[in-house]
């Protein structure tokens, strides 16, 4: 090598700094929170804690849910209207969920990677046979999803019970069912006749027969989700405008941020105003929920 030819060099290394782009960082403060799994779920629904659910779309929101103490964050395809602009959650692809639970996910393992990790099976992906059901799931859990989350009952147990078999935990989700909005004749109010009701009762035990872990229950009268919540003696049904009576509650993030670019659905209290930062308002819905002071089924109920 010639006398003149410079020495290579070796670039600094950076500690301690942000990073670009406010992205993550590679890691974060270790959780006092271990990770929550299936059983610990039973257990918190078992001795009447609540459980906190909110729905996240990118690595960053998820970070700072799970450090704010939510415990399930779901990848909701609730996506296609607050993310891609949709005006209902029908034209929301496998591939568009596929994205954005990995994201949710990556996020969660370069931070805390406490939260319970639920993505939405979208419309068209698990209708058409148990076996698509299956590809479909295949596809968002080695993603990143701990579980799959699908719409209705009915034929739906058979689904459900169809990948429960083969190891996939399975949230239902009855009342207000977004993907069949066209069927249903709007976002409107689901069990509030007797012979719906008595429907909903029955679908729901079959759910839980079938294998299902978790419920959703949406836009249903308060006196009907408390019964339902009853009936299941072994899985818990998280309530979005459903009453206080659930086992627990999820929001959409950007309902509960004051983010809503239309009319705030009735069940929604905006938690910036408690909280005042993301962070803070994630908090204050945790705590909210813990202590019963959210929902108010005189506000955010039928």
């Amino acid at each position: 090598m010639s006398n003149n030819t410079p020495a290579p060099t070796t670039a600094p290394v950076v500690t301690g700094s942000a990073t670009p782009y406010g992205t993550l960082p590679p890691a974060s403060t270790p959780s006092a929170r271990k990770p929550l799994s299936l059983p610990r779920l039973r257990e918190m629904h078992a001795h009447g804690e609540k459980i906190t659910m909110l729905t996240a779309y990118d690595a960053t929101f998820a970070a700072v849910a799970d450090a704010a103490g939510v415990e399930c964050i779901l990848v909701g395809d609730s996506l296609g209207m607050v993310c891609q602009g949709l005006t209902s959650t029908v034209g929301v692809t496998l591939e568009t969920m596929r994205h954005h639970t990995e994201c949710v996910a990556n996020g969660l393992r370069r931070s805390q990677a406490t939260a319970w990790l639920i993505g939405d099976l979208p419309f068209g992906s698990y209708q058409e046979s148990k076996e698509q059901a299956l590809r479909s799931a295949t596809v968002l859990m080695q993603a990143g999803a701990h579980m799959v989350k699908l719409e209705g009952g009915g034929w739906t147990a058979e689904v459900v019970h169809f990948l429960v078999e083969r190891g996939i935990p399975v949230c239902a989700h009855l009342g207000l069912t977004p993907q069949t909005v066209h069927a249903l004749g709007g976002y409107r109010v689901q069990g509030k006749t007797e012979e719906s009701a008595t429907v909903m009762r029955r679908e729901a035990g079959a759910l839980q027969d079938a294998g299902a872990s978790m419920m959703v229950l949406e836009m249903v009268p308060a006196v009907l989700s408390a019964e339902v919540t009853q009936l299941l003696t072994h899985c818990p049904t998280i309530g979005i405008g459903a009453g206080n009576g659930t086992a627990g509650q999820v929001l959409v993030l950007h309902d509960m941020l004051g983010m809503n670019l239309g009319k705030m659905p009735k069940f929604v209290r905006n938690f910036m105003d408690d909280g005042h930062s993301v962070r803070g308002a994630m908090e204050a819905y945790v705590r909210a929920v813990k202590d019963g002071s959210f929902p108010v089924n005189a506000t955010h109920a039928w």
